[in-house]
């Protein structure tokens, strides 16, 4: 069964090795949005395989979802840092539409990364076919992808069965992101024999990408430091910074609060602590319901909208008074954020080290530790730099 993350990225040399021969996988090959020649976003999508046997693989997704997004938290390309957008599939799951080759869109590239937990959460695994060349077909032709050249687009493919399974052909899936501008990684869960055999070495050569083996089944436990638990309660007192505004204020404060409980059911993986450090960067993004982001962003003008439409401490104000209100919060949200920054760098200090005997004494990675090492080093050939 077949855990297959996608994240997309700018475009790399094409290799040509050999695929198992499908039928025609036709992708657009005319990106849709953002006619702009340079561009400062960074466009992942994540495509799990669903089917039997890849609970694992999802529990670590879960619990490394923060730190895939935190790699950027302090990458920076002309002094900018990038904004983040990332997307969801499913697929190899009985549940899902035969029709639509057993693949499910579950979040469009999107900001909210609130919603994308919940989503992610929500995932159950059940018996499929798993065909890799259709999920990167869909991935392609669904989402709206920026066409600048220098924008990072990046598919994580995972799995464990031959990746050339299916009627559409991975070939021509893969050849069809470098024409988008996308790099194709591939990450096999078993040993580098079987990823080799199942044509996974093949599909990141012929998609510009890399080829990596994790253990899909090993429990990601994180390096326990002094600071963590003053991280995590940080991150929970940044919601009392957040003013709900219309009718998405409810929701969105719910989503807040629901993903802090569900990366806290996996605290011994350290998700907790990645989760407020994303919190603490500028891709935690809330415009849609929350004032100060909106109101940061010049979307929303606090003296303009209805009472009702407002947060309940804010609905006796003056139009005049509003803004200097936003702004307090917006400035006791930067304290709490720089907090964290400061603990969260006394902590990496901490673990650096017992990090790199780990490393060593297993000779394992986990999900997470792949899709980083591999970002970054991907998004530096496109111009980012990146703190230590």
């Amino acid at each position: 069964m077949k855990t297959h993350l996608l994240f997309l990225s700018s475009a790399f040399a094409l290799v040509a090795p050999v695929f198992a021969k499908g039928g025609p996988a036709p992708v657009p090959e005319t990106p849709r949005v953002d006619p702009s020649p340079t561009s400062n976003h960074v466009q992942i999508a994540l495509l799990l395989d669903t089917s039997n046997s890849m609970d694992g693989l999802i529990d670590q997704a879960k619990t490394q979802l923060w730190k895939v997004v935190n790699t950027f938290t302090d990458a920076r390309r002309d002094d900018e840092a990038p904004k983040v957008e990332v997307a969801l599939y499913e697929y190899g799951n009985n549940g899902l539409s035969a029709d639509n080759q057993w693949v499910r869109q579950v979040q469009p590239l999107t900001r909210d990364l609130d919603e994308l937990s919940k989503a992610l959460f929500a995932l159950k695994t059940n018996g499929g076919e798993e065909y890799c060349g259709a999920v990167i077909q869909r991935a392609l032709g669904d989402l709206q992808w920026d066409e600048a050249k220098n924008t990072y687009k990046v598919i994580f493919i995972a799995g464990n069965e031959p990746f050339t399974q299916g009627p559409v052909d991975a070939r021509s899936a893969c050849r069809a992101a470098l024409i988008k501008g996308v790099v194709v990684n591939t990450i096999h869960c078993g040993s580098r024999d079987e990823g080799m055999s199942g044509a996974w070495h093949d599909g990141a050569a012929l998609g510009g990408g890399k080829f990596m083996v994790i253990n899909q089944d090993r429990a990601v436990v994180d390096i326990a430091a002094p600071q963590d638990k003053r991280i995590a309660e940080l991150g929970v007192e940044l919601n009392k910074t957040y003013l709900g505004y219309g009718k998405e204020r409810a929701a969105g404060a719910a989503k807040q609060e629901a993903a802090d409980k569900d990366a806290a059911t996996f605290a011994r993986s350290g998700a907790p602590v990645a989760r407020a450090m994303a919190k603490a960067s500028a891709n935690y993004h809330n415009a849609t319901w929350d004032l100060v982001d909106a109101v940061r962003e010049k979307q929303v003008d606090p003296a303009k909208l209805e009472p009702a439409d407002l947060p309940e401490a804010m609905r006796g104000l003056k139009p005049e008074e509003r803004a200097a209100f936003v702004e307090k919060a917006g400035k006791e949200r930067a304290e709490i954020q720089g907090k964290i920054v400061t603990l969260n760098r006394e902590r990496e200090a901490f673990v650096a080290e017992e990090m790199k005997k780990r490393a060593k004494e297993t000779g394992e990675k986990t999900l997470d530790q792949a899709i980083v090492e591999t970002t970054r080093e991907q998004a530096a050939a496109l111009g980012y730099t990146f703190g230590k």
